[in-house]
């Protein structure tokens, strides 16, 4: 008989290694009856038969690279795992990233898949388009994955606070809490990609920093995936401010749609002026997204189309 301490990666997320209610650990001793298991934390406490407490350790070991990549794992696929079974087969070429619950983060349309190839070659990116076509759940993606990958240090958010008819002032609370429903779509997106308590110690400790725009002056973000959405509701001034924030070994995303500016009529938008001036500017990129790259209900390209027709018809 021997005894063995197994540690877990930091990276870990217990609460989803050892499943709802310990599933998972109850798997694995069903499985594995000639050890005791013992867990705690990020340490298993394995004893038996040398052969059986290496064959148990292997297959720790492979559900926890399983683990690590996708975020959480279930107990059938423990069970696909161990018995060798090649999980969660995906198309490599769209596939950006595992989510929670292992759900694959794929780019679905052309320029979303565009987005992607231009983020591997292009220090700063513009994504303009309409509402639902992806810019801004594919622009974050890109994000988790530089930090999974530990290219980056940190993911910064950022989004003006500029109201569809609404006024901050008006808001209850004190100013996250007026500011917390103009950023909700970026954590929406993020909750899609990384587990709950993961996320909140992201947040906690600065690695995921989700902010609107003004807090950005007088920065400069090194070592970051830097995402400004909404940015048609900039000015001229933000959106140069914004840019002039990248540091060192940093990527900057803009995602923004020209046609839902809620500036004042009076105001230019800082992104039409942007695309403007720095097209042909070496190290950046545009990708110009459109209604075939809509990925909501069928609903919303049909209403997007609508407003397009409206539009051209009153000019």
């Amino acid at each position: 008989m021997i005894e063995r301490i197994i540690e877990l990666g930091q990276s870990i997320d217990t609460a989803e290694f050892y499943g709802v209610n310990n599933a998972n650990i109850l798997l694995l001793r069903n499985l594995n009856p000639n050890v005791h298991l013992i867990a705690r934390g990020h340490l298993l406490k394995v004893s038996g038969e040398e052969k059986d407490v290496k064959a148990f350790e292997i297959a720790i070991r492979k559900i926890e690279e399983f683990c690590e990549e996708y975020g959480n794992v279930t107990t059938e696929q423990i069970i696909g795992l161990l018995k060798g079974e090649q999980m969660l087969r995906t198309d490599e070429k769209t596939l950006i990233l595992h989510g929670v619950n292992g759900k694959p983060i794929i780019a679905r349309s052309k320029n979303q898949q565009k987005l992607v190839y231009e983020f591997e070659k292009h220090d700063m990116l513009f994504a303009i388009g309409p509402a639902g076509s992806g810019k801004t759940y594919t622009a974050i993606a890109l994000a988790v994955k530089a930090l999974k990958n530990k290219m980056v240090r940190r993911i910064v958010l950022s989004r003006p606070a500029v109201e569809a008819g609404e006024k901050l002032g008006f808001l209850p609370g004190d100013m996250k809490e007026k500011v917390d429903p103009y950023l909700q779509p970026l954590y929406d997106a993020l909750q899609d990609m990384i587990p709950a308590q993961k996320l909140q110690d992201y947040i906690a400790n600065g690695t995921i920093q989700i902010a609107p725009l003004a807090f950005m002056r007088g920065r400069t973000l090194g070592d970051a995936v830097i995402i400004l959405d909404e940015a048609q509701n900039t000015s001229t001034a933000q959106i140069k401010m914004f840019m002039t924030r990248l540091g060192l070994n940093a990527k900057m995303i803009i995602t923004g749609d020209l046609t839902q500016i809620d500036l004042p009529r009076n105001q230019l938008s800082g992104l039409s002026e942007a695309v403007r001036i720095l097209k042909g500017i070496k190290g950046i990129a545009f990708i110009n997204f459109e209604q075939s790259d809509i990925v909501r209900h069928n609903l919303v390209q049909r209403i997007v189309d609508a407003y397009e027709k409206d539009h051209d018809k009153n000019e």
